[in-house]
């Protein structure tokens, strides 16, 4: 019979063989797992079974994970926060149907037109949540900083970027429109939209109507071209109303008017 020592060296052998051949659910846990199958008797076949189903579970959270990491949506509220009564005009229909994820595999784009303050961006973050649950790899990215990105790469940095913003699952680019850019921005951006045509799903959000992105990208040339690109193959929502931020100000305010 071997010893206590024996035994904890073995397995600790054990956890660094199944740890090298990439198992990595059950290193860590390996004289729990053994004691649970010696309790309940388990056969050779319900081990490996038990073992694959530990394994498998592990490798879909690890999975989750990098894809929510990789995604870049940080913090954001959920859709049950949001007060669909309050903008006076909103497609809802067409924004519950974007959260059953039936664009993405057809590669249409889905487009949120509508000013500040209104919900665009936390509808956006909440569609790409679900995306990545759904096993997508997704991106979401606020449009200067994609912008800003791609123009200080050299030129091979730039290939490389443009064919990973290209090759993701679901791009969101947020925020088109909040800061005037110069014709090279806009040539960058018409590169990424190019890239995807047809090919693959975009989420795009912006505070001004598409007849006023000359007035964003002042002096570009293919304004027309990408808008066509874009387009093409999309479902536009415009939100209209008010910001819900200056309605929660305005809350704020009388709730404390009234503490006085």
């Amino acid at each position: 019979m071997n010893s206590p020592v024996q035994a904890d060296a073995t397995n600790n052998n054990l956890a660094d063989q199944l740890a090298q051949l990439g198992l990595r659910s059950l290193p860590g846990a390996l004289d729990d797992f053994l004691a649970r199958a010696a309790k309940q008797r388990w056969s050779p076949r319900q081990l490996l079974e038990h073992l694959t189903q530990a394994e498998t579970a592990d490798r879909a959270r690890r999975s989750l994970e990098r894809r929510l990491r990789f995604c870049g949506i940080k913090s954001f509220k959920p859709m049950a926060d949001f007060d669909w009564s309050w903008p006076s005009g909103i497609d809802r229909d067409v924004i519950e149907r974007a959260f059953t994820l039936d664009f993405l595999p057809e590669a249409r784009n889905l487009i949120l037109v509508g000013r500040n303050g209104l919900g665009k961006t936390m509808m956006a973050k909440n569609i790409c949540h679900a995306a990545v649950l759904a096993g997508y790899s997704v991106l979401f990215r606020p449009a200067a900083a994609l912008l800003e990105d791609l123009h200080r790469q050299t030129f091979e940095g730039r290939r490389r970027k443009l064919r990973w913003y290209s090759n993701v699952g679901l791009l969101c680019i947020d925020e088109v429109g909040n800061l005037s850019a110069d014709d090279k921005a806009a040539d960058l951006l018409y590169e990424v939209i190019n890239r995807r045509y047809e090919r693959k799903p975009r989420i795009v959000t912006t505070n001004r109507p598409f007849k006023e992105w000359n007035e964003v990208f002042p002096n570009a040339t293919c304004i027309v071209t990408l808008l066509d690109r874009l387009l093409h193959h999309a479902d536009v929502v415009t939100v209209e109303g008010d910001s819900y931020r200056v309605r929660e100000s305005e809350q704020e305010a009388a709730a404390r008017r009234r503490k006085k």
